[in-house]
């Protein structure tokens, strides 16, 4: 398994739409495992493949506390949603921010695991923040286009001053 690199906001491939996985083979599982292995270093509970600079519709997370609960969702797609919450979001492509956002509070969603089997997931709270949060990267979206105009420009001076700073 190898460290991929996580493109950081406001790099424009964030907000590359991805496409549908045709098939899922051996070249996907690896992406998968290499998308884990990524998620848990760096650290975090969900990563899309966008994230990676891999524009396929590919994201794996796991909210649980000890690791115990990995679901990989290709091609993924939200059925159903219901009630409403607002929680603070973060996302490894914008380190350091957290600003509340509101989703629903509980979805349906139906893809493909990483053998090709097609499965439906019912995911409420964390878990169902963390896939709708996900789903948004792969449509080219970012929990920060949720945000106000000022907010979001204040983000960006302050994570592109953060990158001058670090190259």
């Amino acid at each position: 398994m190898a460290l991929l690199q996580i493109l950081h906001y406001p790099d424009p491939r964030l907000r590359n739409v991805a496409a549908p996985v045709l098939a899922v083979d051996d070249a996907i599982r690896q992406l998968v495992d290499d998308m884990f292995k990524t998620m848990y270093d760096a650290p975090g509970i969900g990563l899309a493949a966008t994230q990676v600079n891999v524009h396929k519709r590919i994201l794996v997370a796991d909210v649980s506390d000890c690791r115990s609960d990995p679901v990989c969702l290709i091609n993924p797609v939200i059925v159903a949603s219901g009630g409403s919450d607002e929680t603070e979001e973060g996302c490894l492509s914008l380190p350091g921010v957290f600003e509340a956002v509101e989703r629903a509070h509980r979805i349906e969603v139906t893809g493909l695991d990483q053998f090709g089997a097609v499965i439906q997931l019912e995911a409420e709270g964390l878990m169902s923040v963390c896939i709708q949060h996900e789903v948004d990267h792969l449509d080219g979206r970012l929990f920060v286009d949720y945000l106000s105009q000022l907010k979001r420009s204040r983000i960006r001076k302050k994570l592109e001053k953060t990158q001058k700073q670090s190259s």
